[in-house]
């Protein structure tokens, strides 16, 4: 074997080996790694757009699971989130499970607002109030055409056929 050949080849796996320990790191510092020490939890929502498994739930900005699953309910049309949740925290059965927007670039995930009762949910169960994703573009997109609809219902007509003049004599 010649000498670039070997080198090429030790490259080669220092490059994995690279790649391997990184994986591993972000996987680690990602806390994606909730299934053993999780309880799953069901919300369903109107809308779940930039929601996708994988995304956060969080209480007050802090991480406490994440969304392992999503299906479409075909009687409903309504979208089913499957959570998975710390075994350390527990969710009041009153709560409000909701998606917020990170940014105005895209994703999402589900903010839940505990609710005060002292009965918690446990395994399986769904949490019964939710609110779904607020379609941002097609907000603004309505608010810029009604906005427009409504400037030419105000605006005087003009441009038509002119009426004629009296000229105070009659003929």
């Amino acid at each position: 074997m010649s000498q670039g050949r070997a080198f090429e080849t030790v490259v080669g796996i220092a490059v994995v080996v690279v790649a391997a320990a990184f994986l591993t790191y972000a996987y680690r510092v990602s806390d994606r790694n909730l299934s053993g020490g999780a309880y799953p939890l069901e919300a369903v929502f109107g809308r779940v757009d930039g929601v996708s498994v994988g995304s956060d739930v969080r209480i007050a900005g802090v991480k406490i699971g994440a969304v392992s699953g999503n299906e479409l309910d075909p009687s409903t049309y309504e979208a089913k989130l499957r959570l998975l949740i710390a075994r350390d925290v527990s969710i009041p059965e009153d709560s409000v499970a909701k998606i917020v927007s990170d940014s105005l670039l895209g994703g999402a995930h589900i903010s839940i607002e505990p609710g005060a009762s002292d009965i918690y949910l446990s395994a399986g169960e769904a949490i019964s109030f939710t609110q779904g994703s607020v379609d941002l573009l097609g907000l603004a997109v309505q608010s810029l055409t009604s906005g427009a609809v409504n400037a030419a219902k105000e605006a005087p007509a003009t441009g038509g056929p002119a009426e004629p003049v009296a000229s105070g004599t009659e003929e």
